[in-house]
């Protein structure tokens, strides 16, 4: 075992690599935006571990690195790169005509059929006022899986 570290010790730079490696792999496979910065300052370690560093100094700079990268880069990146948000059919729904198959109340929750035959749990925007059965309204905007209409 001690012959494995020794091996590692004399060969930093290579370690540096293996592990930036990983971390890639593991991003291509995850695509979360979280070792991408660890990929990045094991990419910057290769470098800073050819100074003759004590290897926990490395350790510690190589986490203090990707923790900064993390705080500092990855909100913009998700923001960029629009992650996390799945597209659903659900979207498409809205500014769409729905008819009322169950009378929307103030107090009750109706049922609104879509055009391609889907029937949604379906509130009355504003006031709250009564739809009839048979109405036909556009969708103002999705609350969970329960549209919010108003009569067209």
């Amino acid at each position: 075992m001690s012959e494995f570290f020794d091996l590692v010790l004399s060969h930093l730079p290579w370690f540096w690599v293996g592990v930036m490696i990983v971390c890639l792999i593991f991003e291509a496979v995850t695509f979360t935006l979280t070792t991408v910065w660890a990929a990045i300052s094991a990419l910057l370690m290769i470098f800073l571990s050819r100074t003759g560093l004590p290897l926990r100094w490395q350790f510690l700079i190589f986490f203090l690195i990707t923790i900064l990268l993390m705080i500092f880069t990855r909100p913009f990146a998700v923001k960029k790169l629009h992650l996390g948000r799945v597209p659903t059919n659900v979207n498409s729904l809205d500014g769409q005509e729905v008819l009322v198959v169950k009378k929307i109340t103030k107090f009750e929750k109706g049922e609104v059929k879509a055009s391609n035959g889907i029937v949604w749990t379906a509130t009355g925007e504003g006031s709250g006022a009564e739809i009839p059965k048979g109405t036909v309204c556009v969708v103002s905007r999705v609350e969970g899986n329960t549209l919010v209409v108003k009569e067209k």
